[in-house]
C-alpha cells in the first residue's frame, strides 16, 4: 500500500502484535491483555491485521465471525496517533472487507461510541449505515452500530 509520502504493508498479525498496537492507542482506556484477546477470539473464525513500515507497527484491525454466520464483526482497530491521516485505517478496512467477502460473509458491522465522531464519519465514508444507537451510560457513551452489505 502506498499513500502520499508513506508506504506501508498490511499483513496478518499475531495476537501479541495486535495487543502491542492496541496498548498505544490513547482512545482505548484501561489495560488490555493477551487473555482479553484470546478469550474473545477462541473458537471463532477471525482476522487480525497490522499495518507495518520498516518493521514498525503503525495500526491494527481485528474482527471475527459474529453469531450470525454470514456476518463479520469488525471488533477493534486503531492507528497510532503519529501515523494517522496516512490512509492506514482505510487500507486496513479495505483488506478486512475484501477478506470477509472472499470468505463468504454477506455483511460487516462495527460498534463505536458517540464520543468518537471521527470513527462514525469513517464508517459513513466507507459506505456503512447507522443501524442502531444503544443507550449506555451518558450520551457520549451511547453505542453506535454501523452496518454494510458486502
Amino acid at each position: 500500500m502506498s499513500q502520499g509520502q508513506s508506504s506501508f504493508t498490511i499483513r496478518q498479525a499475531s495476537p501479541a502484535e495486535l495487543l502491542w498496537v492496541h496498548e498505544r492507542i490513547p482512545e482505548f482506556p484501561g489495560k488490555a491483555s493477551m487473555d482479553f484477546y484470546a478469550e474473545r477470539l477462541k473458537h471463532r473464525l477471525y482476522l487480525g491485521l497490522v499495518a507495518e513500515r520498516d518493521g514498525e507497527l503503525l495500526g491494527f484491525k481485528v474482527g471475527y465471525q459474529s453469531e450470525t454466520p454470514d456476518t463479520f464483526y469488525s471488533w477493534m482497530g486503531g492507528v497510532r496517533p503519529e501515523f494517522r491521516k496516512l490512509g492506514i485505517a482505510d487500507a486496513l478496512a479495505e483488506f478486512q472487507e475484501n477478506w470477509a467477502r472472499e470468505k463468504g460473509f454477506k455483511a460487516i458491522f462495527f460498534k463505536t461510541r458517540n464520543r468518537f465522531p471521527a470513527m462514525i464519519a469513517f464508517g459513513l465514508k466507507r459506505g456503512f449505515k447507522i443501524m442502531e444507537v444503544i443507550p449506555k451510560g451518558g450520551v457520549e457513551d451511547y453505542r453506535v452500530v454501523l452496518w454494510k452489505e458486502l
